[in-house]
């Protein structure tokens, strides 16, 4: 008796080790430009700068944690996009050494499809690849390097991005996002998927199911093009792009976020109203992908763009508001921060 009893404890003990191994923990957070020394180096951070040290224990807290890296990672040179004036010119040249805070902080996938990566011109896109490369990233979204695989405690992950930019994976070809998709779905446990997307700016924060243009750029269906992801197997859709935040929707039993905002984003970017203020989303999955849970926790950039914790969680409640307004039907229920799936 004493035996069968041993023996039903010890699959108690393996199948509840088991049911926690096989849940994992995605972090995704919006737009990170680190600092630029381009058109000076008054846009570069003071020397040991620590931009995010103070989010640093939440982003290592996940399995794998995810960004949108916008711009390139160039010492010096590369040919700069044309500019009517160059002390107004938006174009992000963030030294390597500045690559090391996302390292230290614990990010794994990093987008390079943004509209910011071909800042610098073939020669800046060559060695923003090859620093992300040697300091064991795993990033994707230009057309020569469309997907990555990495595997992380066991689960092995797909990677693809997506925007509407010249030299980067197109958000507006769907059939090759689909083909993408199914590909790195039959190859891998969880499929991720980031796209830089939609119309930018505080006018831009809801989610219009349309095709969206900014300055006359055609900038994708990012509602239709996540349910086709989806569709195609992907598990997880972290979007980015507006410079604001926009709502979440369930899909299929799968998490898209539609614009994470501005996490961190040094000098360079307008931050005031809900531009300064940004999520970091907290999503827990089984081994195929399905969402069991997520958790919203608001950050907001102070200074000159170093992101903290909002004791007003103002993202948070800018969230269940576009949420309200743009998916009325939504499954997803928040208890306080936390939100979980109607049944």
């Amino acid at each position: 008796m004493k035996r069968i009893i041993s023996i039903h404890f010890y699959l108690f003990i393996l199948l509840n080790l088991y049911s926690q191994e096989s849940t994992y923990k995605f972090i995704g957070v919006g737009d990170m430009m680190l600092g630029t020394n381009y058109p000076s180096d008054s846009y570069i951070p003071p020397k040991g700068t620590r931009l995010l040290k103070n989010v640093e224990e939440i982003l290592k807290s996940a399995d794998v944690t995810f960004g949108n890296l916008e711009g390139t990672v160039l010492n010096s040179g590369g040919n700069v996009k044309r500019c009517s004036d160059p002390s107004l010119c938006y174009a992000f040249r963030q030294p390597d050494s500045l690559v090391d805070q996302l390292l230290d902080a614990g990010f794994d996938l990093l987008s390079i499809a943004n509209n910011h990566v071909g800042d610098f011109g073939s020669s800046g896109r060559t060695h923003t690849v090859e620093v992300l490369r040697n300091k064991g990233f795993c990033f994707a979204g230009l057309e020569s390097i469309p997907w990555d695989t990495t595997t992380i405690n066991n689960l092995k992950i797909g990677f693809c991005a997506f925007s509407p930019n010249n030299g980067t994976v197109r958000i507006t070809d769907l059939e090759n996002a689909k083909r993408i998709v199914k590909l790195l779905d039959s190859i891998c446990d969880v499929v991720v998927v980031s796209f830089h997307g939609g119309a930018e700016g505080s006018s831009n924060t809801h989610v219009n199911k349309k095709t969206e243009y900014f300055y006359g750029e055609n900038r994708g269906n990012v509602h239709k093009f996540s349910h086709v992801v989806i569709d195609s197997g992907a598990d997880i859709v972290f979007g980015h792009g507006p410079h604001v935040t926009r709502a979440l929707e369930i899909y299929k039993d799968r998490l898209i976020c539609y614009s994470l905002g501005n996490f961190c984003t040094y000098k360079r970017f307008n931050l005031s109203g809900v531009c300064g203020l940004a999520p970091i989303v907290e999503v827990n999955v089984n081994n195929k992908g399905e969402f069991i849970s997520g958790n919203v926790i608001s950050i907001k950039q102070i200074g000159s763009g170093i992101p903290i914790v909002d004791p007003e969680q103002k993202a948070l409640i800018e969230i269940k508001k576009l949420i309200s307004s743009d998916f009325p039907e939504s499954k997803i229920v928040f208890n306080e921060s936390s939100f979980t799936k109607k049944l």
